[in-house]
């Protein structure tokens, strides 16, 4: 399908899923604009890198997602958001009773709260449009849980429901809330636990994969930022008009278990 003349926003842009994501947008032919909470001559560059690949327009906007007034703000200075992709998110694991606080507090606002501050931003744009999608990355973790993972998963939780909620209050309009869940993806940050879980537990890479990283997903093949960019594209389509309020796995059939 065709997005040209739309403009997509996705949030925490500059590497992996996200990255991934606004490449396949591109692809598609809308117009993008990048996001993290640097601001380095890299992350332009990455922007620079995608106009030229696809012949759309790509910026780069700075703002960090643990503050809702630049969660707002980045909506605002783009000045236009047909397609608005949440994808911002940090990790830590702990148990419950050591779980430190400004942890909690961190992954709460950039996974969760920030989705609430660009979505409360974007409707509007959308509305006077008269289109618009709303695509929320939530993961295998927003439909079930593992331990020493609360607030990752208190927020992915949080993330499907604030999702539900979007889609209905839009239901009687052109506009979709949706979310992707993803369980295992190849992005770099995986990449590199690798070869540390290799030493930790005394195994090969395709042992490590198939048994520690891929334990819950019965594939046991990873997921790809290529395939997350088509989910996204997808759930923009005419096809996926009448989809809203719902998740979509792509997770190796981790959820069927």
């Amino acid at each position: 399908m065709s997005l040209s003349g739309k403009t997509v926003i996705v949030t925490g842009s500059n590497s992996g899923i996200g990255l991934g994501i606004a490449r396949e947008m591109a692809r598609a032919g809308a117009d993008v604009v990048l996001n993290s909470f640097t601001d380095s001559d890299e992350d332009h560059a990455l922007a620079e890198e995608i106009a030229k690949e696809f012949g759309t327009d790509a910026r780069y906007i700075k703002a960090d997602m643990s503050k809702g007034d630049e969660c707002r703000s980045l909506i605002e200075q783009a000045g236009r958001c047909d397609v608005l992709i949440n994808n911002a998110g940090i990790q830590h694991v702990a148990p419950i009773d050591e779980f430190p606080a400004d942890k909690w507090d961190a992954i709460i606002a950039i996974n969760l709260t920030s989705a609430f501050h660009t979505t409360a931003a974007a409707l509007p744009m959308m509305r006077k449009a008269g289109w618009g999608r709303v695509v929320n990355i939530a993961s295998a973790h927003g439909l079930t849980a593992s331990p020493y993972k609360s607030a990752y998963i208190a927020a992915k939780h949080g993330i499907v429901g604030l999702t539900k909620t979007v889609a209905l209050e839009t239901a009687r309009e052109p506009i979709t809330a949706n979310a992707i869940c993803p369980g295992y993806v190849l992005t770099p940050i995986v990449e590199k636990q690798i070869p540390d879980q290799m030493k930790t537990h005394g195994m090969s890479r395709e042992e490590v994969i198939e048994n520690v990283m891929l334990s819950r997903q019965p594939s046991k093949e990873f997921a790809t930022v290529e395939q997350m960019g088509g989910t996204a594209v997808f759930l923009c389509s005419d096809a996926a008009a009448q989809i809203t309020g719902t998740t979509i796995s792509v997770d190796g059939g981790w959820t069927a278990l």
